[in-house]
């Protein structure tokens, strides 16, 4: 699998840099670079085919469609790797702030409730095993 997408990106790779070149030749065009040119683009034609053979090695990729926002709003996508993880770690603080706040309540609600009902509290902890 790893070879599959090593393969993809290098293909990928020698594609942006024959683009640049055409890009080159063709923002200073001079007649007798016109076989160089079609050269450039016969080797894009190729390249184009070369990563067309590779989506089958590479199908079962997965990437989500936020990825893809990343890449059109200008910023890296490794980045959003980066902020699910920030994202994930703060929903894990707010959740592990709610459990403990839950814990407390419930600590103090069992202390009310032994003082205000102290029958009834200890038959429940009987009842629960918690004796």
């Amino acid at each position: 699998m790893a070879s599959s997408l090593e393969n993809l990106e290098t293909q990928l790779e020698m594609f942006i840099e024959n683009v640049r070149q055409i890009h080159i030749i063709v923002s200073d065009f001079q007649p007798q670079s016109q076989n160089v040119l079609n050269q450039k683009l016969q080797s894009l034609v190729h390249g184009l085919q070369e990563v067309d053979k590779l989506k089958s090695q590479v199908q079962d990729v997965h990437v989500p469609l936020e990825v893809f926002d990343y890449i059109d709003q200008g910023r890296n996508p490794q980045l959003y790797t980066k902020d699910c993880i920030e994202k994930a770690l703060a929903k894990n603080e707010q959740v592990k702030g709610k459990i403990d706040a839950y814990r407390k309540f419930k600590a103090n609600m069992l202390l009310e409730l032994s003082r205000t009902f102290p029958n009834e509290l200890s038959k429940y902890r009987a009842l629960r095993g918690d004796e």
